[in-house]
């Protein structure tokens, strides 16, 4: 599994990186957890908000910091 945090490196996008690293350890998943900082690939993706949270290269969540659980719940789901 790819997770994805699309954002240029604010604290939102840095808090949604670790949550999402959190959701991860807890669920005990194998995930490789990458941050795509460049403005052209997040555009890209079609997201014009960000943090954005891409799973295997599908936007799942834009323009909001989700918690843990909600990471946890969409990894799951």
């Amino acid at each position: 599994m790819k997770i994805e945090i699309l954002g240029v490196g604010c604290p939102k996008c840095k808090q949604l990186a670790a949550n999402a690293e959190a959701a991860v350890k807890e669920l005990n998943i194998q995930a490789e957890i990458s941050k795509v900082t460049d403005i052209d690939e997040i555009t890209g993706y079609g997201v014009m908000m960000t943090p954005a949270l891409a799973i295997d290269g599908e936007v799942v969540s834009a323009g909001k910091v989700l918690n843990k659980e909600e990471i946890k719940n969409i990894l799951t789901g």
